[in-house]
């Protein structure tokens, strides 16, 4: 078997604690990634860092992570732009910036009312090539690795989540035409850091 091959399998099946990543959680709550370094808010979170995390810079210096999570927290942060520009600054080239977060059009995004934002599969163009004029609004640059849409059951099982998630084309069309009844849930970004 040859080296990438067994590189691609172990980075894929094994803990990133194993493979030796700098990870960063944040916002992680009671639910941190296992070998993450936890930043949160909240006192009674399992973090490692209490911090509010609508003040700027995080502390830790620039490029200190491999990469970066952040699960069901960018909705409730005041500036997104700017908290995104943190993310760059604290991942190093190349590393990885995994973002979650509800769809506009799903209940969740709006029945929890510290949700500040309520975000689309193309809220996140500024940082990438395909920012539609845009990307005068911040430096910091990303490339979308993977964008994946979680639909509500019944369309997942009719197969259109599998259409979403295909083709950015289809998600257009999804975005603009349909999404209002074939409701999205949950979104999931992968982001590669450029320097």
């Amino acid at each position: 078997m040859s080296t990438a091959v067994t590189s691609a399998i172990v980075s894929r099946f094994l803990p990133t604690y194993y493979r030796g990543l700098k990870i960063l959680d944040v916002g992680c709550g009671i639910n941190k990634y296992p070998g993450a370094i936890g930043i949160d808010r909240n006192p009674a979170a399992r973090a490692d860092v209490i911090c509010n995390l609508d003040r700027f810079p995080y502390p830790f210096r620039d490029s200190a992570f491999d990469e970066l999570h952040a699960v069901h927290v960018i909705e409730h942060l005041e500036d997104v732009v700017r908290t995104m520009e943190e993310f760059h600054r604290l991942v190093r080239p190349g590393g990885r910036i995994r973002v979650v977060t509800p769809h506009y059009t799903d209940f969740s995004s709006f029945c929890d009312p510290t949700h500040r934002w309520h975000l689309n599969t193309f809220s996140f163009r500024y940082f990438g090539e395909n920012h539609g004029g845009f990307g005068y609004y911040t430096g910091a640059r990303m490339r979308e690795i993977s964008v994946r849409v979680k639909l509500l059951a019944l369309w997942r099982y009719a197969g259109l989540e599998g259409l979403v998630n295909r083709s950015r084309r289809f998600r257009r069309f999804w975005e603009h035409y349909l999404c209002y009844m074939v409701r999205g849930k949950v979104m999931e970004f992968e982001f590669e850091v450029t320097k």
